[in-house]
């Protein structure tokens, strides 16, 4: 302060307003160095953000490695927030995980503890945090500028014992699990963050007149491990030779083939664009991108209508960063947005062209839904299982949708359910698959006798990963269920992007997938 009150004497002679506002702002900048609290483990210093009418505080016991942060304020979302924070300063891409529970059963669901990245200590700065709910809710939230509305992406995972969150350049991508379990990821969110930033632990209350809790131990900052690169490679297994050909390949990640209805391209995505993948014999000529929009970021959920004539594809948004389904022109053209609702994932045209099914999370759970593809209106839902249910596809016949679900003990399966849905109770599902593997992304043969699908090893809790996995069939089902052994078509490196979509050729007699390999 001693520097700007010199400043200020020596503006003595000058009116006397612009006096009296250098004083005040001395002032300021002595109230701001006394608010410096000391450093608090391996942060360096902690402060209440926004309205915060009770006083938060912090503590870390060094001895057992714990932090103790405890904090007021009605909310971090919306436009601003009130919290208390303990930050230190950092650039680049950086990383911060914790054990992260709450002190006591707390008075209201919606307390939070957070992780976060944040451009500054103003209460409407742009952020990423992984926020835990007292009611166990767990989501990646983000305001995407200064005094934008906060948005969401809810995790899958309900109370975890273990989170993180990541930043990759303009990439915020959260983790969690339960103890014991592999981290389930979710996001990513895109914010445009300068450097340095604030990163650090947080604890809201959600009634700005009460005070509570945050405990978290094994808090670590650090620099994420370089991610992992992979040369893509698209292959067309053939039935009847029972051989797989490779037709294209990439050093960077393409996903998800589907045909055209005519045979003559395939339809891939890769970084956030959609592309033809002409067919040319045993080859594939160069990618050509679609005409999506540019600031729309296409996910490997996409098909072509039946008639070849529409593009069901899902998407975000600059102004919904989660994904949406999307009805275009076969080029990618004048979008339509069918469902607004987000997360929804477009997933599988009915073989007349009436209805377009996806998966959306609703109320923290993913269930599965249809929208009518000429009228779009409001979705009707299929199926209202607790468990995770997942990649919606139809018969041929257009009686059965086939799809993945956890329900039946937290094992993936296939299962089907009349294509108008599950009924109430959900009584109308049948589990079609029941080995151990994890089974994802059934696809009936247009022909309708083959059914294939991608399995994973036993305990894999997702499909986000890239390991050793298998593409198996069985015959398509009749009317009535009979016990199938599946038939192992192919071992191979591959995962998330290799069958997400049908891929059957026309003709029925192959269908296109994605081997990977990683790259040094």
């Amino acid at each position: 302060m001693r520097k700007t009150v010199n400043a200020c004497n020596s503006l003595l002679r000058i009116p006397s307003a612009l006096f009296l506002m250098c004083l005040y702002s001395a002032a300021q900048d002595s109230a701001a160095q006394e608010n410096v609290a000391a450093p608090v483990g391996i942060f360096e210093s902690h402060t209440d953000i926004g309205i915060t009418p009770k006083t938060g505080s912090a503590e870390y016991n060094s001895a057992s490695g714990e932090y103790r942060v405890t904090g007021g304020g009605a909310n971090i979302w919306a436009t601003t927030d009130a919290f208390h924070f303990v930050w230190k300063r950092v650039s680049g891409d950086v990383t911060i995980a914790a054990d992260a529970g709450f002190a006591g059963s707390g008075a209201v669901a919606h307390r939070k503890v957070v992780l976060m990245i944040r451009q500054n200590l103003n209460p409407d700065s742009a952020y990423a945090d992984i926020a835990v709910h007292g009611d166990g809710l767990t989501s990646l939230q983000f305001r995407p500028s200064a005094g934008a509305a906060t948005q969401e992406i809810r995790s899958t995972v309900n109370a975890p014992a273990q989170i993180r969150i990541e930043r990759r350049g303009n990439q915020f991508t959260i983790f969690a699990a339960k103890s014991g379990e592999a981290m389930t990821p979710a996001g990513p969110a895109t914010i445009t963050l300068q450097d340095p930033l604030y990163i650090g632990i947080g604890m809201c209350s959600h009634d700005a007149n009460i005070l509570e809790t945050a405990v978290l131990s094994n808090v670590k900052i650090t620099t994420p491990a370089p991610q992992s690169r992979y040369r893509s490679k698209i292959a067309i297994y053939d039935l009847k030779a029972k051989s797989t050909t490779t037709v294209f390949t990439a050093d960077q990640v393409f996903e998800a083939p589907n045909w055209s209805p005519d045979g003559k391209y395939l339809l891939v995505n890769s970084a956030g664009s959609l592309y033809r993948l002409p067919l040319n014999g045993a080859t594939a000529n160069s990618p050509e991108r679609l005409g999506v929009d540019p600031s729309y970021r296409c996910n490997n959920d996409k098909t072509l209508s039946p008639d070849g004539k529409q593009l069901a594809m899902s998407c975000s948004t600059p102004t919904e960063r989660r994904s949406q389904v999307f009805l275009a022109a076969a080029d990618g053209s004048n979008p339509k947005l069918m469902v607004a609702t987000a997360p929804s994932y477009f997933h599988g045209w009915s073989p007349d062209g009436r209805w377009l099914a996806f998966v959306g999370q609703r109320d923290g759970n993913f269930d599965l839904f249809r929208v009518s593809a000429t009228a779009g209106g409001p979705e009707e839902r299929l199926t209202s299982n607790r468990g995770y249910d997942d990649g919606p596809d139809y018969s041929p016949d257009g009686k059965w949708i086939y799809f993945n679900s956890d329900r039946a003990g937290g094992a993936w399966d296939i299962w089907r359910m009349p294509a108008d849905g599950a009924g109430p109770d959900d009584s109308k599902a049948e589990r079609v698959t029941t080995d151990e593997l994890e089974d994802w992304f059934p696809h009936p043969s247009p022909d309708g006798k083959q059914l294939v699908f991608l399995s994973f090893p036993k305990g894999t809790t997702g499909h986000n990963d890239k390991l050793e996995v298998q593409l198996r069939m069985i015959p398509l089902p009749g009317k009535k269920l009979k016990p199938v052994a599946p038939r192992v078509l192919t071992t191979f490196f591959g995962g998330q992007g290799t069958i997400n979509v049908s891929s059957w050729s026309p003709d029925s007699k192959k269908f296109a997938f994605v081997i990977y390999e990683k790259l040094p």
